[in-house]
């Protein structure tokens, strides 16, 4: 099986993909610029200013009598050829000289008065002298006639090697720098703008976080989102809405079964009355109250989405005393006593009257079918808000006291229950803000506690 890919950074490929876009935009607009260059015939440096320095560099030598002398090279005849009004100076610190061409009076001066200058372009100054004044170019060069001085024109045709490689150059040097300030600007702008962009996406995740599995209808926002994420989160709320669909039915399902329970159940037990007193009745009785309160569970399933809210100030003394006062049959029938400890004042807590007593219903139906048929079956009700009920059995080991909560959980696999009471008293003590807890007596027995937020006093 093929490992999945690993999630990555959106910021960093979105803002490296960006710099090499630029980069390959820019060698292809320096590419196309001396391709057209090249194809018009027209360069942007035409002349090389040291091409006949290079060239008078390889051609000098000294003639007999240590005078210089140029060699008639095959590159200095094109020379000629190709720049008819070529002049040159040349001079030697022993004061030999060289000169080809009309040197300009205004070099041909200079004498030896930059000797120790080892190069230098020499010219006019720009909108005061007379621009048909020719530049000039002075180099110190090592040559076979030894250290001499140069002064020419800078003239000399570009070949097309060298004229394509400056071009480069020059466009180089001008697009770089742009190529480094969109490069930086890149960098600082592309995860301030994601940033922008996915904040919203902030707010739909904490949405998401927020969605219980009680809560029905819940929806992510499209509100200050990219409209690239829109189909997202739209397949997110499609696939919320057929949970939701999905969650309809089941209810649907268990709620109409159950009420169909309820109809053979009660004339089971209407039966079993009438049958006359012994051992096989209570057994058969007790059977058929299960059968009823796993319906009546199962209906609770569908009751808990139905809690009214807002909640309401709700006595528990007065719960526990009617909780009390249904199962006291059932309790006493099963072989136990039932007792309520209770003060006489009320005790309060905001929720639903209906579901706390269906919760503390569950709490003493348990205690009814997995006690031992015999001793004490207590409902103590103390402030704040706690109730307890307590049995006289055999506990519940301090490994499972978590499991027990879960829906279908039997302790052991021949338990008579259906494994959905103590759900269900987790579920309704979660739904009040408050918590389910499983304790030890001083019998060995196990005593559940249901704490509730108080009414606060203002």
């Amino acid at each position: 099986m093929s490992r999945p890919p690993d999630p990555y950074c959106l910021r960093s490929r979105l803002s490296w993909r960006l710099l090499s876009l630029q980069a390959a935009l820019l060698v292809a607009l320096v590419v196309v610029v001396i391709g057209a260059l090249c194809a018009s015939g027209f360069v942007l440096v035409q002349r090389d200013e040291d091409r006949v320095i290079e060239i008078v560099q390889r051609a000098l030598t000294r003639d007999a009598q240590g005078g210089l002398t140029l060699r008639p090279t095959a590159e200095l005849k094109q020379l000629h050829e190709e720049a008819p009004d070529l002049w040159l100076l040349v001079r030697d610190r022993q004061g030999h000289s060289l000169s080809e061409g009309s040197v300009p009076a205004e070099f041909a001066g200079i004498g030896g008065a930059l000797d120790q200058i080892s190069q230098a372009r020499l010219g006019w100054q720009l909108f005061e002298d007379d621009p048909r004044k020719p530049p000039a170019r002075l180099k110190r060069i090592e040559t076979d006639a030894g250290n001499v001085q140069v002064i020419t024109a800078t003239q000399g045709k570009l070949t097309g090697a060298k004229a394509v490689f400056t071009t480069s150059l020059v466009l180089l040097g001008i697009a770089l720098p742009g190529l480094l300030l969109m490069g930086t600007a890149t960098l600082i702008a592309t995860p301030m703008i994601m940033r922008r962009a996915f904040s919203g996406l902030d707010t739909t995740a904490d949405q998401a976080r927020r969605i219980d599995i009680h809560q029905r209808g819940a929806r992510l926002s499209v509100e200050q989102i990219p409209l690239e994420v829109v189909p997202l989160v739209a397949a997110v709320n499609d696939a919320l809405a057929r949970l939701d669909q999905g969650y309809a039915r089941h209810k649907r399902f268990v709620a109409d079964a159950a009420h169909e329970l309820r109809t053979p159940i009660a004339i089971l037990t209407t039966r079993l009355e009438s049958l006359p007193s012994g051992p096989d009745k209570t057994r058969l009785i007790e059977d058929a109250a299960r059968l009823a309160t796993l319906a009546e569970q199962l209906l609770d399933i569908q009751r808990l989405d139905r809690c009214g809210l807002p909640f309401a100030p709700v006595d528990l003394v007065c719960v526990a005393q009617g909780v009390a006062a249904d199962l006291a049959p059932l309790a006493i029938a099963a072989g136990y006593e039932l007792a309520l400890d209770a003060p006489a004042t009320p005790i309060e807590a905001l929720g639903d009257a209906a579901a706390l007593e269906r919760a503390l219903t569950n709490l003493v139906q348990n205690a009814i079918q997995h006690g031992p048929r015999h001793g004490t079956i207590g409902i103590r009700v103390r402030k704040p808000a706690t109730i307890e009920v307590t049995d006289e059995g055999a506990g519940i080991p301090a490994d499972q006291r978590e499991q027990i909560f879960e829906p279908f959980y039997r302790l052991t696999p021949l338990d008579r229950g259906a494994g959905l009471g103590l759900n269900m008293v987790r579920e309704i003590t979660l739904l009040h803000g408050g918590h389910v807890s499983v304790l030890d007596t001083a019998s060995g027995g196990s005593c559940f506690r249901v704490t509730l937020p108080p009414i606060r006093q203002s």
